[in-house]
């Protein structure tokens, strides 16, 4: 049967929350959406029993998940962590590498393209992140120190060479080449991205002048203000600010970042303008412990505990454990935004920023049908993939 019919539920669309309404699912698209009952027979029902229908999480910034690495080296750790995090309401996700070495790019990228052939109940994989080797030293935050380096055409594109699949890149303006890189992938139709970047105000703007329009975990691996001989300096976090088009993202799990940022940077750059993002490693979905971070073959001793990872000696995150419900849960209960902006920095804002709203990130008829029935506090009842259904509580 082609077609299902979710009713009851509280759907909430681009310009209001319906309540009572009801969606018609034709061939994975939102064929119609209505108040009441659409009146239709012959096929599959879902009651949503009053609770809230929600576009799909959209989560463009993760390393994996349910015990899984995008870096582990396995069809197996790709599918296991887009499973997971659909229990979560993610419909969609953005797998991120780590800085490495090219041999391991190389192999990621090979079986990320046989992880997006096989047949799954999961979020979908919407293309590769590539997160370094081009970044601040002063920044690299836990990106191995060993890989680090400037940005050298004759490298980026031997590395874009081997995959079609690449469509975000981060990297640290401030370097020397990062200008031409940036230009580089905007030809390419690849988003440019600041992170783990000790840029000052000039150099984020001629950044973004040079196709840079977005900023990785926003107060994550970045500079502040800062003083240079007598002289304070704007850093990228300023920047994110000062520049009104500039998008960012934010990993809102409530350890990350306190409430008191949260709130000042939803009130400045509001839900147009800022992803939620999980950035999380493999233990998100997990049991609190010990775990790993990056690749299961070469990864770090991690403890995860209240929530985040820290390192073992506890001086430092590393890395975070989050999953799309609980950041929308954050955002609601700690920086005290409306549901729907919550769910607006998870669904149509990362999909403006992916370019990819014209199928994703908001219940519109003609877009794929990437559903979420949640509860009024965010607990998943039902996540559904392009008219499939890929998790179900009951």
């Amino acid at each position: 049967m082609d077609r299902t019919l979710i009713f009851n539920g509280r759907i909430i669309t681009p310009y209001r929350t319906i309540n009572n309404g009801s969606i018609l699912v034709k061939g994975g698209k939102i064929a119609d959406i209505s108040e009441g009952r659409l009146p239709v027979s012959e096929c599959t029902t879902i009651d949503a029993k009053g609770l809230y229908v929600s576009p799909g999480f959209i989560d463009i910034h993760t390393h994996g998940g349910g015990g899984f690495d995008f870096m582990d080296g396995t069809v197996e750790a790709y599918l296991g962590a887009a499973i997971e995090h659909a229990k979560h309401g993610t419909t969609a996700l953005v797998p991120t590498t780590v800085t490495s070495t090219k041999e391991s790019l190389k192999e990621t990228f090979e079986i990320y393209k046989k992880a997006k052939a096989s047949k799954y109940k999961g979020a979908s994989l919407l293309g590769l992140h590539l997160e370094g080797p081009y970044f601040s030293m002063e920044q690299r935050g836990a990106q191995d120190p060993r890989y680090i380096k400037n940005p050298e055409r004759e490298e980026y594109e031997e590395i874009l060479s081997w995959s079609d699949d690449i469509i975000r890149w981060s990297a640290a303006p401030e370097l020397d080449g990062a200008m031409e890189f940036g230009r580089f992938l905007k030809e390419k139709n690849i988003l440019p991205s600041i992170g783990h970047s000790n840029a000052i105000y000039e150099e984020v703007i001629e950044a973004f002048e040079n196709g840079y329009t977005h900023i990785t975990h926003l107060y994550s691996g970045m500079s502040g203000v800062r003083r240079i001989n007598a002289y304070r300096y704007a850093g990228v976090i300023e920047s994110a600010f000062l520049i009104d088009e500039m998008t960012v993202e934010i990993i809102a799990d409530g350890a990350h970042l306190p409430s008191s940022l949260l709130k000042l940077i939803y009130k400045i750059k509001g839900p147009d303008k800022i992803a939620l993002v999980t950035d999380s490693m493999r233990a998100a979905g997990m049991p609190e412990g010990e775990s790993i971070l990056g690749g299961i073959r070469d990864g770090q001793k991690v403890i995860v505990e209240d929530g985040v990872a820290k390192l073992p000696d506890r001086t430092a995150f590393a890395g975070s454990v989050a999953t799309a419900d609980r950041l929308v849960r954050t955002m609601i209960n700690i920086a005290e935004v409306p549901l729907i902006d919550a769910v607006r920095m998870m669904t149509t804002t990362p999909a403006k920023i992916m370019k990819i709203d014209d199928r994703k990130g908001s219940i519109v008829v003609g877009k794929d049908a990437d559903l979420v029935i949640f509860d009024e506090d965010i607990n998943i009842q039902t996540t559904m993939v392009e008219g499939e259904v890929v998790y179900s509580r009951q």
